[in-house]
């Protein structure tokens, strides 16, 4: 099946398990949580797209918040954080403010977008009260909400900014795919490949796990530094996780293409996929 586009259309799936929700009475506790009469900004972590990841107090900050920001793409349908709030909160309730999105090429485009999200939400938060912006993953690992709140606290200076934590990528990833992130003394180290294969190539020699983020159309190279490095067995790329379209491989699967090299060099993968590389292990328990 085809890896979904992470900002492509969806049709929200109808209201998460009653089982998994927040009751109203957590709700309302927590709009008396946030109101302090001052203007407060929430960014509230999502996950990566499977609505039933969403904390119990990420439900409750979107449930209790006045005003849901989500960010789109100019030209963009239903994205994923959009798609998991209508889950929990009311479509009235949500405005949507264009960001410009995966954009690195273009640095007056990409700060004329943050300038202008951040003047809505600041009219949004002017009269006091409570926005909350819905990020996937967690606000607080590559998120947009550390932008948008800089640029809000700079229209207002009495602006209180908060984040609720969210499950990220590599987490639903490791927890689909059975991979273990880390043991014992191994480090952790994400890698974001929009900051260059050099990056990447450097943290793959090393002693622990490796996570890449923001890979997409670079997947090819990718996969030959994974190879180059020696780091195939074990490693697991995925995209599109816990939604139609999830994709979650092996890297050491072979292409449907013969001699095309190890998967997914054939293959188009999203913006948004995941490769987590663990740490060579010899033995249980072996790094402690």
């Amino acid at each position: 099946m085809k890896p979904m586009n992470p900002e492509e259309p969806e049709e929200p799936r109808g209201p998460a398990d009653p089982a998994v929700r927040a009751d109203s009475a957590d709700s309302e506790g927590s709009s008396a949580e946030y109101a302090d009469g001052g203007p407060v900004l929430v960014g509230v972590g999502v996950g990566p797209g499977d609505p039933e990841l969403v904390t119990v107090k990420g439900v409750n900050a979107l449930r209790g918040a006045d005003t849901v920001v989500v960010p789109v793409m100019e030209r963009g349908g239903t994205g994923r954080a959009e798609a998991t709030v209508l889950h929990y909160v009311d479509a009235s309730k949500v405005v949507r403010v264009v960001f410009a999105l995966n954009e690195r090429s273009d640095r007056a485009r990409r700060e004329a977008a943050w300038d202008a999200a951040g003047g809505r939400v600041a009219e949004l938060l002017r009269g006091g009260g409570t926005v909350a912006f819905a990020t996937i993953g967690d606000p607080n690992v590559y998120s947009t909400f550390g932008y948008l709140a800089q640029t809000v606290a700079a229209a207002l200076p009495e602006l209180d900014v908060r984040t609720v934590p969210g499950v990220t990528a590599m987490q639903d990833l490791a927890a689909r795919s059975g991979a273990v992130l880390t043991e014992g003394t191994e480090p952790l180290t994400l890698v974001p490949v929009t900051a260059g294969l050099g990056v990447l190539r450097e943290a793959l020699a090393g002693p622990g796990t490796v996570v890449a983020y923001k890979f997409g159309r670079q997947a090819a190279q990718v996969a030959d530094a994974l190879r180059e490095s020696g780091r195939t067995e074990g490693a697991v790329w995925g995209s599109a996780l816990g939604l139609p379209g999830e994709s979650i491989t092996p890297a050491a699967e072979p292409a449907a293409e013969p001699g095309a090299g190890p998967w997914p060099v054939s293959a188009a993968l999203p913006y948004l996929s995941t490769l987590i590389a663990p740490a060579r292990r010899d033995s249980r328990g072996g790094k402690l």
